[in-house]
């Protein structure tokens, strides 16, 4: 079947991958973030997509979010080679996914596109509002896009888009690509993070019908409910919703802060979600193995609603 064609059954993304991979061992304060082992330890990648895969997650979310072409160049690693490396990041789903193909299970890559201001590595994904045109940032997502697209992924993941300008560049690139997309902003209440209402925000996907999906990402849990009613109330289409832990990231001290509002019950959480319209859920930074389980479980077998 293709991407969300699956009779109404809720799908599970995965969590944080930077998150597993850090456990796992790995400094990722180097400024291309997870994406850095691509180069240099990429089944260690791999071995993080199972993880989440045996935890009941069905879809696995690229290491590519903090990559790009401007970010490679700057560790002198050329264009022809960056284009090898975001190639990768979609192959390593692919191989984590087909190690696991015996047991009948479908499964999904979802080639991440993080957003412009995440390149910058310094926090600037949760403000937004860069001082560049919408024509800017279309050229600017139009290369890594193509190749991420060519690459051959089930759906293209526009996540922590914290600005509708971005949205809006995003939808004039992907538009005609024929192959789908969800979005998800980073939000900060009923807001984007840079303050625009989320109608607005939302409505810059509601005619584009290459997305399959709208919703939330990299948020507080607590803000979610009421975003996924609205993603469907503007736009029509399916939600998704994969929010954080609960933590703040503190971009200066390049740490995060405060508890973990999700780690309680995420099942019961994502089981709400579902019901306020959600097909897709998950979690993203601080989210690991242990609450994609809980998730998995908690909805199994449930319907879209």
């Amino acid at each position: 079947m293709g991407f969300l064609e699956q009779n109404g059954t809720v799908l599970v993304t995965d969590g944080g991958l930077a998150t597993e991979l850090e456990a796992r061992g790995h400094d990722l304060s180097d400024d291309l973030w997870s994406a850095r082992l691509l180069t240099d330890a990429p089944d260690e990648i791999k071995a993080a997509h199972l993880s989440f895969f045996r935890a009941g997650a069905v879809i696995a979310t690229t290491a590519s979010y903090q990559a790009s072409f401007d970010g490679f160049e700057a560790r002198g690693i050329d264009r022809g080679d960056a284009v090898r490396l975001l190639r990768r990041s979609v192959e390593l789903g692919r191989d984590a996914r087909d190690e696991l193909a015996d047991d009948g299970q479908e499964r999904w890559v979802a080639a991440s596109v993080g957003p412009y201001g995440a390149t910058l590595a310094d926090g600037s994904e949760y403000r937004g509002r860069y001082g560049l045109s919408v024509a800017e940032l279309a050229a600017w997502h139009r290369r890594r896009l193509e190749v991420l697209a060519d690459a051959g992924p089930d759906v293209l993941a526009l996540e922590t888009i914290p600005d509708l300008d971005e949205a809006e560049a995003l939808m004039t690139v992907v538009s005609g690509m024929g192959i789908p997309v969800w979005l998800t902003y980073s939000i900060d209440g009923d807001r984007t993070r840079a303050g625009q209402p989320l109608p607005e925000a939302f409505a810059i996907a509601r005619d584009v019908p290459e997305v399959v999906a709208v919703g939330v990402n990299c948020c507080a849990p607590s803000d979610v409910s009421a975003a996924v009613v609205t993603a469907g109330a503007v736009t029509g289409k399916p939600g998704i919703a994969y929010p954080n832990s609960g933590e703040s990231w503190d971009a200066g001290r390049r740490s995060w802060a405060g508890s973990p509002e999700q780690s309680a019950q995420p099942g019961q959480q994502a089981r709400q979600w579902v019901a306020d319209g959600a097909r897709i859920v998950g979690g993203c930074c601080r989210v690991r193995p242990a609450d994609i389980k809980d998730i998995a479980r908690a909805v199994a077998g449930t319907g879209y609603v």
